[in-house]
């Protein structure tokens, strides 16, 4: 049984994409209050695996999980894109005149914005996990209360779904992070039977003029079609930067020929992890 580290408790977002990821497999999960928590459990056990969301379509780059991901060492084996759907849900005596506060995640909130503009007389307050506010609601009978969360966690927690399908833009997805102990990267990877045909990078580049277009043009030759780029200021060196790229390919050889092409053109740069190109579950 794989033992798989998430953000949030169950029904969670992070639950729902974790049983896609590994569907057919035996899971237990560890549900962790922060992302750090994600990567200190991976830490404690090498064989725990971790799942973080990186980027939401509307959202966008969870920045902190860049970060993390880099500084933890550990590799990136895999992706899942989940179709977030969010349900405002209370508890199941309550209705629309009984609500007063909304709780949930500060990103979910964001993307029921043009929602809760319609409601404009209900508190909201943020929360650290979705699945959790249904929780504590339905705990501790928080009368007028309601939270936004997947409709798998109101089912679990009893509550009632008042109205589906909240999220402002319907594509809404999230893309998740699978990520392993280096040690065990490539056995996990063997047992899956997967192909990679994507990598992330992470590199810094001298303080010259084109630097970044030298390393784009690279990769442009080798045909390597490059799906993200995000940068994030060096905290102490000021107007430095690193950036964060990911990169897909049909032909291994041309890829490892385009990363030691780059390598001379950049400083500290880091394979995060080279997987096969995730799936979605829409």
């Amino acid at each position: 049984m794989k033992k798989i580290a998430i953000q949030g408790g169950l029904g969670s977002y992070h639950d729902i994409a974790a049983h896609h990821f590994f569907e057919g497999e035996q899971i237990e999960l560890i549900c962790c209050a922060t992302f750090e928590e994600v990567f200190a459990s991976i830490k404690k056990e090498s064989h725990t695996i971790g799942m973080l969301a990186i980027e939401n379509t509307i959202a966008g780059s969870l920045l902190q999980n860049h970060e993390l991901l880099r500084e933890s060492g550990t590799q990136i084996i895999g992706e899942y894109k989940l179709r977030i759907s969010h349900s405002f849900v209370c508890l199941p005596e309550e209705s629309w005149d009984d609500i007063t506060e909304v709780n949930s995640h500060p990103i979910a909130l964001m993307q029921c914005r043009e929602f809760l503009s319609r409601h404009p007389k209900i508190k909201v307050v943020e929360s650290e996990d979705t699945a959790l506010s249904a929780e504590i609601i339905h705990r501790d009978h928080l009368t007028g209360h309601a939270a936004i969360c997947s409709k798998a966690a109101a089912l679990m927690n009893g509550m009632k779904v008042l109205e589906e399908g909240i999220e402002t833009n319907k594509h809404n997805f999230t893309r998740f992070l699978v990520v392993a102990d280096p040690w065990q990267a490539d056995e996990l990877n063997r047992q899956r039977g997967l192909r990679p045909n994507k990598a992330g990078l992470v590199f810094t580049l001298p303080h010259t003029e084109g630097s970044l277009s030298h390393v784009l043009s690279i990769l442009s030759f080798y045909r390597i079609n490059m799906t993200k780029i995000q940068s994030l200021p060096i905290i102490g060196r000021e107007w430095e930067y690193r950036f964060y790229v990911d990169v897909v390919f049909d032909d291994v050889l041309r890829y490892k020929q385009a990363v030691t092409a780059i390598t001379p053109l950049t400083r500290e740069l880091r394979i995060l992890g080279e997987y096969e190109e995730g799936k979605s579950n829409i």
